[in-house]
């Protein structure tokens, strides 16, 4: 079934010059980016985006690093995409990720982890809204 997720590629990936790199991995696995745009996130934004995880200890340098720059948004879409996308990202830390996936091979650490996608088809849609319908 053709889904669509979120995927933003957060601010170190930018300044990395890995977007080529994660992009052509989603391509090959035939996903389509059907939305895209650069942006830098309002503190409003990031808040909402990440309330779920307001309470945590790390949560002020999780918004620390996503001001940092630029992130990229994007929809991707295909069959099976929410799940086909998170195989690609890989775990969330860098660590435990296998090699192969974007954060096995790129991430840095927990919070530098390069990459975000949305981890099911209504969180999908829930984040699109919130990114793309201005």
């Amino acid at each position: 079934m053709t889904e669509q997720t979120l995927v933003i590629i957060k601010p170190d990936g930018l300044l990395r010059s890995l977007v080529g790199r994660i992009i052509q991995r989603f391509e090959e696995k035939q996903l389509q980016i059907s939305q895209i745009k650069k942006e830098e996130l309002s503190q409003a934004q990031l808040r909402e985006h990440y309330s779920h995880l307001a309470n945590k200890s790390f949560f002020p340098t999780l918004m620390s690093y996503m001001m940092e720059g630029p992130v990229l948004l994007m929809v991707i879409e295909g069959t099976s995409a929410v799940t086909r996308t998170r195989k690609i990202v890989g775990v969330t830390d860098p660590m435990e990720a296998e090699m192969g996936t974007l954060r096995g091979d790129f991430g840095v650490d927990k919070t530098r982890n390069l990459i975000h996608a949305s981890d099911s088809v209504e969180t999908a849609h829930e984040e699109i809204v919130r990114f793309f319908s201005k």
